[in-house]
């Protein structure tokens, strides 16, 4: 049997009630369904309601008869393409059949009918019918996958674009971190190869208290350099899957922020940077007291390698529920172009290729304070410094 999908409508055209009985009998057959109509009249409102494999036409009717009804159906989108087979039975001398053509019949056929020649005729149609839409289905399936496919190609051609992207990242990383790693660690290097060379020419001289305590103190910044270093990189590794530790106590933020700018203050002395801060009131809050450090470690760090060797002013207080931290320096200033991207991972400014770092600590920075509800505002223009401004809630959800 006919899939149901393939069923096939026939409209049967005729003023005789007993000529559309008959020749609904001679058509019906599985999967083939006969819509009948006594006038042309009826079958235009057929015609609107359902899609048909072929038209069977009586020429002489009352009122509007076959030929214009046929040409109705040619002059109407919806029924141009329904095949037209007109019936008569007049005879040939009028010339119905040539007529019929002129209307835009596909065939034409005399009463009586001949049994056979009609079925023969109308299976012809109703192939050609199923065959057209099953070739419709065909197409229609051809293009929701030729559209599945394009969005399987640019999905592809995005992986790819990420894939690329992710590489190019990974070198430069590589890169910048076999630079970072190697700065402090040479200098450790050196240091050892100097005092072993001293120590071969016996040279205990140059071992004095003094000396060997600013040699203590420059190891130790290289040593804390490093560890910084790896610290980052394991942040970023825990943010990325979702392991950043966040232990909410009760904390003085006032008391927190003098102490990171008291362990500042002589790393920014040495670049030239006078680091500003006027203690306020105490302001309390629940949050993570060593990852709010790092935060204020990393903008501090930042004011200092692009401060330009002038003031940083640190300041805090708190509005309402939310508390604030700024630090603003008055250096080289941030591009348009890079206020887009400096939160982003392994990032810089642009001018600031030849200062040391990852490009991490901002990333890290603001992944923290999301951590805590919170955010980090920048405000800046090129040559003219910049300001950043953490907004934190004094009691964040849990």
């Amino acid at each position: 049997m006919p899939d149901r999908t393939d069923e096939a409508n026939l409209l049967i055209v005729d003023d005789l009630p007993e000529n559309l009985l008959a020749l609904e009998a001679l058509l019906k057959a599985p999967g083939i369904r006969v819509h009948q109509a006594e006038s042309a009249e009826q079958a235009l409102e057929l015609l609107l309601r359902h899609e048909f494999a072929l038209a069977i036409l009586d020429v002489q009717m009352p009122g509007m008869d076959g030929f214009q009804l046929a040409e109705l159906m040619r002059g109407t989108e919806r029924t141009k393409q329904i095949p037209i087979v007109f019936v008569s039975a007049a005879g040939r001398e009028l010339n119905y059949a040539f007529k019929g053509y002129e209307s835009g019949a596909v065939d034409f056929m005399q009463k009586p009918l001949d049994t056979h020649a009609v079925r023969s005729k109308v299976s012809v149609f109703v192939d050609l019918y199923r065959n057209r839409k099953r070739m419709a289905r065909q197409l229609e399936a051809l293009e929701q996958s030729r559209r599945e496919q394009e969005v399987l190609l640019d999905e592809l051609r995005s992986t790819k674009a990420e894939l690329e992207d992710a590489v190019r990242m990974r070198d430069d990383f590589m890169s910048i971190v076999s630079h970072e790693l190697k700065t402090p660690l040479n200098t450790l290097i050196l240091e050892v190869q100097l005092r072993k060379m001293q120590l071969g020419r016996n040279n205990l001289a140059a071992f004095s208290e003094d000396r060997l305590r600013h040699m203590v103190d420059k190891d130790e910044r290289q040593v804390q350099s490093l560890i910084r270093l790896i610290d980052d990189m394991l942040d970023v590794s825990r943010i990325r899957t979702g392991k950043l530790s966040i232990r909410p106590t009760p904390v003085d933020l006032c008391k927190l922020t003098a102490n990171v700018v008291e362990n500042f203050a002589p790393q920014m002395e040495a670049s030239g940077c006078a680091l500003l801060f006027q203690r306020p009131e105490p302001v309390i809050g629940v949050w993570d007291e060593f990852r709010i450090e790092q935060v204020l470690a990393n903008l501090l760090t930042n004011a200092m390698r692009y401060g330009a060797g002038k003031p940083v002013h640190v300041a805090l207080g708190q509005q309402g529920e939310q508390a604030w931290i700024e630090v603003q320096d008055h250096g080289i200033g941030i591009s348009r172009k890079s206020l887009e991207r400096i939160f982003c991972q392994f990032e810089r400014a642009e001018g600031s290729e030849s200062s040391a770092g990852l490009g991490l600590g901002l990333f890290i920075a603001e992944q923290i304070v999301k951590a805590h509800g919170g955010r980090i505002e920048v405000e800046s223009e090129e040559g003219q410094g910049a300001l950043f401004r953490v907004l934190l809630p004094v009691r964040p959800e849990a």
